[in-house]
């Protein structure tokens, strides 16, 4: 049996980000990929042209439905939309024995809102202290935190904020960063530190991203491997999987989740 992990996301239509990004890693990466969808989207390579929350009711009963019977080795969050959403998900993955890999997800790679404001309070003191590894991007450690990070030096600045709130690990993700020739992240959990770095990709097709990467970290621990380690080949695969994103529509492409079945 392959190990197997939960993704608790939206739905993306266009198949690039949420839980379908998220199962394609998880089969590229060797572990089965079971999903609770929190919400559905109409997505597709230009934007969000809507977003349908489903009831708490539904998001635990097909969480119970799955953990209860064929048991998880990690959880992954994604997309969920409101508060009632992100205190009922943080409530099922504290009661859970397994990892779990949070992402904090706040705006599309477009830029629409995928979570109401206010829930912003309740993924601070409810979903990050049930979190083994928080993954922010730069705009999403500001919306949390305040911290508006400008040059590397700030990683360090950002990532002590988002500790304040309880995971175990953080990963501040600097793609974003601006004038930077490598994409570089910081991991840490408030004494070790692991500095990752990438090769900046001229490649504008990188929807996705996100998701792929905490899926792929989550892929990593069910598999056994150490916080630094799993976060180590997530970023390596995620680097090859942007490396070769692709077209798709009018808009912003998806990365490559398959790029490693193919070369």
């Amino acid at each position: 049996m392959p190990p197997r992990v939960l993704t608790v996301a939206g739905s993306d239509s266009g198949g690039g980000a949420g839980i379908q990004a998220d199962l394609k890693t998880m089969l590229a990466l060797g572990v089965h990929g079971m999903s609770v969808i929190t919400a559905v989207t109409a997505q597709n390579s230009l934007g969000v042209q809507g977003a349908w929350e489903l009831p708490a009711e539904a998001v635990r009963a097909q969480y119970r439905s799955v953990v209860d019977d064929i048991g998880v080795q990690a959880v992954k969050t994604g997309m969920l939309a409101s508060a009632e959403l992100v205190e009922a998900v943080a409530e099922l993955i504290s009661g859970t024995d397994a990892p779990a890999v949070v992402d904090p997800v706040g705006v599309s790679k477009h830029g629409d809102p995928l979570l109401a404001a206010s829930a912003l309070e309740s993924v601070r003191t409810k979903l990050l202290p049930a979190a083994t590894v928080a993954t922010p991007n730069l705009d999403e450690v500001a919306q949390l935190t305040g911290v508006c990070v400008e040059s590397e030096d700030d990683l360090r600045r950002a990532a002590a904020a988002v500790l304040e709130y309880g995971p175990r690990w953080v990963l501040i993700k600097g793609g974003h960063l601006p004038g930077n020739a490598d994409a570089v992240d910081l991991l840490t959990d408030g004494s070790a530190e692991r500095w990752l770095r990438a090769p900046r990709h001229d490649n504008r097709h990188t929807h996705g991203t996100g998701c792929t990467l905490a899926s792929a970290i989550a892929c990593g621990l069910a598999k056994g491997l150490a916080v630094p380690e799993a976060v180590t080949a997530a970023k390596e695969y995620v680097t090859g999987a942007i490396a070769a994103g692709f077209a798709l529509g009018a808009g912003i492409g998806p990365v490559d989740h398959g790029w490693r079945l193919r070369g």
